[in-house]
Parts: structure tokens; sequence; C-alpha cells
């Protein structure tokens, strides 16, 4: 779920260098913003502003920065302390980001200042970058930023800031600054080049036969894959290219499935000056590391509720762009929910919803409006002379495909076909009824699919499952019904996430499991929920 389900848990520290909080105190005291022994309506240790508050949920208080005057700066100012022996930096937090627009810059966003001074209290240089972010994020995200001292600081400005910012509210938890080892060397040495060019031949396009998927010659594919996000929250994507090249060469996937957006593709974004011209070219680049390593690419539009008027917009020209490429499929619209079916297939008046419990990025705003339904999308890609085959997700957030078997089945006249694609996440239930049935008849692809050791928190605790039973038991299913299927997700803080890190370590709790599926581990399902 987009961007990309973002976790809900504790914070977690890993990483090589990594230091135990219990072993290695943080420099900055009350990061929990649990301690208000000072003031009983404000955390120790941190000032008080005009936009800021202190927040609770549950039995948990965070810190919330909130843009009240459009453009205007949003800061909360902590000095932090610096020894001789602090050679190097280990920054970690939880944050949660709702809407934050940019300002009159791409760095006017939602930022951590990092500062350092010397004796003098003059500002030193340094290559602490400042974790920036915009958008909506899927509920709470864990960042790890690590950055050498430079000789000769006294102290580091931590300033969490909404730098003049259009609009948006900044949510911050669990910071922790700690001293690691220094790093051997000077400057981290730049990652190696990604090698765009794979070794394999072009894939060969793939159509619809039964409930199977073949290809043109009749061979019966399965696709086994994950997501790679971002590109739903970034212009400029985060680890794009690398996260495929590794998908593939070193995990064995033979399917990716690329989140991109409708107003990033057309350069409407905050941040865009070119049209959209950048974007669409990495996203092309991505298509091209997944054709050459053999492999198909799922580009997924990642929208929410129904289709609107942006969608029909950016399929005719998309489709347009890739029509008939081998490695292409296209993903209608990521996750529908909140209408009936017969708005899904047909179209017609979606009313403005009230708000959800669902997580902000998935939760969508939307006013009244028209939507041409899940078919016209159909019509129009096939209009543009594109074969590709077509993916099309259920109800409530695309898990339910009951529907398809009472008469909503979209109709393909001229193409190679339909995939029905269903989210299927630990709190769902009724696998059967669901998409199981739906798959004695028609593919089905598990477009998302994942778990998580700790509980999301729009979901009851009772529906929390154990991932290490309910992740083979999932992955049986898929083996045992042979449906496709691609992993949520392929990123270290895209939760249910696969990766611990950037160095591709999988999550013992889901991404172990996804990788040795891949590479022809068994399952067997022992529970169908």
């Amino acid at each position: 779920m987009k961007s990309i389900l973002t976790a809900l848990f504790a914070l977690t520290l890993f990483g090589s260098q990594l230091q135990a909080a219990d072993s290695t105190p943080s420099l900055l005291s009350n990061g929990n913003f649990e301690s208000n022994r000072k003031a009983k309506d404000w955390p120790d240790d941190w000032p008080k502003s005009k936009e800021a508050s202190w927040e609770t949920e549950g039995d948990n208080h965070f810190l919330r920065l909130k843009v009240v005057e459009p453009l205007k700066m949003v800061m909360v100012y902590r000095p932090v302390t610096l020894k001789p022996e602090h050679k190097r930096l280990q920054l970690t937090f939880r944050t949660r980001y709702t809407d934050v627009k940019r300002g009159k810059d791409s760095w006017h966003d939602a930022r951590i200042l990092l500062d350092f001074k010397d004796a003098e209290g003059k500002k030193m240089k340094s290559t602490a970058k400042a974790p920036y972010f915009s958008g909506t994020s899927k509920d709470w995200r864990e960042v790890k930023v690590e950055f050498d001292v430079p000789e000769g600081a006294k102290m580091l400005e931590f300033m969490p800031s909404l730098f003049q910012a259009q609009n948006g509210v900044f949510d911050l938890d669990d910071i922790q600054i700690v001293a690691i080892a220094a790093s051997t060397t000077a400057a981290a040495p730049p990652p190696p080049p990604v090698k765009i060019q794979g070794t394999g031949k072009v894939p060969e396009q793939l159509k619809v036969n039964g409930n199977q998927l073949q290809t043109l010659s009749g061979k019966t594919v399965q696709l086994q894959g994950v997501n790679v996000p971002s590109l739903e929250w970034s212009t400029k994507g985060e680890n794009v290219l690398r996260s495929i090249t590794v998908a593939i060469d070193d995990w064995k996937a033979n399917v990716i499935r690329l989140p991109v957006k409708a107003d990033r593709w057309f350069g409407k974004a905050s941040d865009q000056k070119d049209g959209g011209k950048a974007y669409r070219d990495l996203v092309d680049q991505a298509v091209e590391a997944v054709e050459t390593r053999s492999a198909y690419l799922i580009l997924d539009l990642h929208h929410y509720r129904a289709p609107k008027e942006e969608c029909l917009a950016f399929w005719r020209a998309a489709a347009a762009h890739y029509k008939n490429r081998p490695s292409v499929l296209f993903g209608l619209l990521n996750e529908p929910h909140g209408i009936s079916w017969e708005t899904w297939r047909n179209g017609g008046v979606v009313e403005e919803k009230a708000k959800s419990a669902a997580p902000t990025e998935n939760d969508e705003k939307h006013s009244t409006f028209t939507s041409p339904g899940m078919q016209k999308l159909v019509d129009a890609i096939r209009e543009t002379g594109a074969n590709n085959v077509l993916l099309a997700g259920g109800l409530d957030w695309a898990y339910d495909l009951s529907g398809i078997l009472k008469g909503f089945a979209l109709t393909d006249k001229s193409g190679n076909g339909i995939v029905y694609d269903t989210h299927v996440y630990p709190w769902k239930s009724g696998w059967q009824e669901k998409f199981l049935n739906v798959a004695e008849k028609h593919p089905v692809l598990l477009g998302e699919v994942g778990c998580d050791s700790k509980p999301m928190s729009f979901i009851p605790a009772a529906q929390h499952k154990d991932p290490y039973t309910w992740a083979p038991n999932m992955l049986g299913c898929i083996q045992e019904h042979k449906l496709h299927w691609t992993a949520w997700s392929f990123h270290p803080s895209a939760t249910p996430r696969v990766l611990q890190d950037w160095d591709y370590n999988p999550t013992p709790f889901w991404g172990t499991f996804v990788r040795s599926a891949l590479n022809g581990g068994s399952f067997k399902m022992i529970k169908k929920y």
C-alpha cells in the first residue's frame, strides 16, 4: 500500500556500525518526548514554539510541527554538545508527514537541518546532509543517517523544520543521536555505477490464456518479484535503478512493480521545472534495466479510490509511449476503494468521503468527482494500439476481487488480456472468496503482499499475525495456487519492508522468506485465512 504501507513501529537501530541504545546513550536528551517533569503540557528539554505541539496517540508522545502561515519558517532548535572523541554520529528517528507542499524552491520542505559550530560559534563545513521530506508518508517511517563530525566542532545544531513550506504537518519521534566509530576514510567512496545493460535477451511478450499468463509462443510464466517504490513520492526516486538490478540479478525476481504518479509524469510536482522529462527518462531507464535482464515491469499508476480524468490522460500518454513493449504491463489503478462495483467498472459520481483511519498517503483527499471507471481506462489504452497485458485491482484497497465473478469483469476485445490484482496483508481475511475463486478462472497477481513484526496502527491488535507464521503460509498459498506476486516492498522504510537497509540485507520477518521463495524455496500453506 504507496507510496507507499510504511511502518508504525518502535525505532529499530540497524547497520554495520550500529551501536545499541543502552550501551551508547543518545547525545540528544528526551528524544522520545515522554518526559515532562518540568511542565505538564510540554516535553522536557524541548523549547516551546507556536507552530510546534506535543501530541499524544495512545500511550505514545511525539513532536508535531505545522505550517500555520504559508512560506513561513517553522523550526525547533536543539543544541547538542560535542566532545573531542565524537568523530562520527548516527542520527535515527521516526517521522510521519502529511500534505507537505514545497515552497518557492526545491529545498522548501520538511527537513532536519544539521549545522556544526566551532568554539567561536562559527558555522563549519560538513558532509552532513539534511534529511528532507515532501508529500504524504505512509504512516511512520524510520530514518537513519550517518555523518562525520568536522575537526574542532564543539556543537551540533539540530533543527527540525518546515523550511518555508507552502503547507504541511511534520511529526517526529524516537530521535537519537549517538557517537559511532569513525569512518575509515575521509569520505565514503561513491557507489559503483549502476549497470543498466543486462546479459539476458528481451523477454517475450505475454498474453492471458484462461487463468494463466503465457508468452506469445505458448510458454506458461509465473511472475514473481518485488515492488520498487519511491517514484510515487519522489521525482528523483530512491535507488530505483540499483534496486531493480539487485532484485533481478541477486534476488532472482522476474518482475518489478514500479509505482508512479500522473502528476510527476506530466511534470506538475512542485519540484519539477522540465515538464516531467527527467522523471519519464528515469522510468525509461527502469524499463530498460528490467527488459535487458529478460524480466517484466508493471507500470503501476499509484492512485487511489477510483479513476479520475487525470488517469485517462496518463494512460493515453504512457500506453502510447510503451505500446506493445514486450516487458511492460500496465497496472491501471493502485488501490480502488469506497465505491460500488458498478462505479468501479462503469464510472459514476464519487462522493467526497469522511476521513478514515487508513494510512494518510493511501487516504488521498477527494472532493466529489465523476469517475470514468476502469473499463474506460482499458478502452483508452487499447485505442492507442497498445495490446500490453493490463492489471486491474479490485475494491477494499484492491483486496476484494469477488465482483469479477458477479458480472463486473472488464472487457478486453483487442488486447492481450487482463490480470486481476489483489493486495493481501495479514489483516485481510476471506482469501477464498476475495481472490482464490477468481484465480480459478482468471490470472491473479498479488500486486502487494507482505507482513511486519509490529502491528499497524490502523488495525485492531487482534488482527495482527505473527509474521514468522503468516509469511511462509502466504507464500505456500501463492505456490499452491500458482499465483503471481510482487512483494511490498524492496525499500528499507516503506513497510512491510523486504529490506533492512540499502545494503539490501533482508528483514528477518519478511525479506528472508521473499528471497528464499524467489530463489526456488518451497513453502506449504497450513491455513487459509
